[in-house]
């Protein structure tokens, strides 16, 4: 039986190490790759592969928001094996009707195991995709807990409660995360990854560099242009600019 394969991770040698072990089996066929979910949602739909290796952890789309994605969307999903550095997504990987699910860094044997579940799901009604039990079971899934972050200060890790938080910012593609006590780095990849992880009706993207907490602003400063920049309530009493974008959004919440 000939699959065609579609592998789908946001680190390259994740993506090509998995093309190449994948090579020692002649009945897998890769027919493509892709970095983030959105690319894998345009791709299931474009090549129509019988079998996804899908990252769970990837910034923006997860894993499990592609599958979401293309029940939304009406596309049929392929089988699903999701690769993981991370034991806990296990449940959550079966809950959407994952054929298996691998962890990094994968073994060939291992690989071998989660293709010959493939093989047997495909010969049974296994194979069939309920996608009515696939969205109850999306919608129910468990979310993370969103009030405690790690950051890295002094070569040190520290578990943080977000209320803590006072600002997150980036450059050059590092996160700091500024709290009233000290500062340190995100283990987080992108301000968009950091701010999934926390409570919307708390933290603010007020700039593209900068994520704040909206209960931790102790001052508004009138700008030029009808802009601004928020003191913040740590101990440099850090100044936040406001982008322009954002403006309005600020004198809503504030009654400027």
């Amino acid at each position: 039986m000939k699959m065609t394969a579609l592998i789908v991770d946001d680190e390259q040698p994740a993506r090509d190490e998995l093309a190449y072990l994948l090579k020692a089996f002649p009945e897998v066929e890769v027919v493509g790759q892709g970095k983030n979910g959105v690319e894998a949602v345009n791709l299931i739909k474009e090549l129509s592969p019988s079998l996804l290796f899908l990252d769970v952890q990837m910034p923006g789309l997860d894993g499990f928001g592609v599958i979401k994605k293309l029940i939304e969307k009406r596309i049929r999903p392929p089988q699903v094996i999701f690769v993981t550095a991370y034991d806990q997504y296990a449940v959550q990987a079966f809950d959407v009707n994952a054929v298996d699910y691998i962890l990094k860094p994968i073994s060939r044997a291992r690989l071998e195991k989660a293709l010959g579940r493939v093989r047997h799901a495909t010969e049974t009604a296994d194979a069939t995709h309920k996608l009515d039990k696939v969205v109850e079971m999306l919608e129910r899934r468990p979310v993370p807990q969103k009030n405690k972050l790690v950051v890295k200060a002094g070569g040190r890790l520290y578990l943080l409660d977000s209320d803590d938080v006072v600002y997150a910012s980036i450059e050059d593609g590092v996160i700091s995360i500024v709290t009233r006590e000290f500062e340190g780095q995100s283990n987080f990849r992108t301000v968009e990854e950091l701010q999934n992880a926390l409570d919307p009706k708390v933290f603010w993207r007020v700039h593209r560099s900068y994520l704040i907490n909206i209960n931790r602003i102790k001052e508004v400063i009138p700008w030029f242009k009808s802009s601004y920049q928020l003191k913040m309530d740590d101990r440099k009493q850090s100044e936040i600019p406001v982008s322009r974008a954002q403006t309005r959004k600020l004198r809503e919440l504030l009654n400027l």
